[in-house]
């Protein structure tokens, strides 16, 4: 996950908050990288200044941002952060991973295009709805 210095976008997609908890536990327990970790406010406007005002001058191994699907003006912290897309390379020598939902994943799509394009993949992490259907049903029947 480390990116010698540079910086590079992750999209980490899960509608589940408790599964985002259990593959955060994993990765802070195996990862040798010090991985920073910031909780947004539900009040933060842009995800430029939220970042900027939790690692200071810092420059971590990597950051992970959580809690945008609980920011009140979501469409503007999308917004905002395409058109500052270019501070986060100048800016950010490092891998910067933010935690979405499909909510706030179709969002980028729409409001932050160029932002998004960044991203090399979406890494989806959810249990998908035919997995959970089949062991609700082999749990029934047990």
């Amino acid at each position: 996950m480390v990116s010698g210095g540079e910086f590079s976008l992750i999209l980490a997609c899960c509608n589940s908050i408790e599964r985002q908890q259990q593959v955060l536990n994993l990765l802070t327990e195996f990862s040798s990288t010090d991985i920073h970790k910031i909780l947004l406010s539900p009040a933060a406007d842009t995800l430029y200044t939220a970042i900027t005002s939790a690692i200071g001058a810092t420059q971590p191994e990597a950051l992970m941002v959580r809690g945008l699907e609980s920011v009140v003006e979501i469409n503007q912290l999308i917004i905002s952060t395409n058109i500052m897309r270019n501070e986060f390379r100048k800016q950010f020598r490092f891998p910067l991973v933010l935690w979405v939902n499909d909510e706030i994943l179709r969002k980028l799509v729409w409001l932050a295009p160029d932002f998004k394009d960044w991203a090399a993949s979406t890494i989806r992490f959810d249990v998908s709805h035919n997995q959970l259907v089949g062991s609700e049903q082999r749990a029934i029947s047990a």
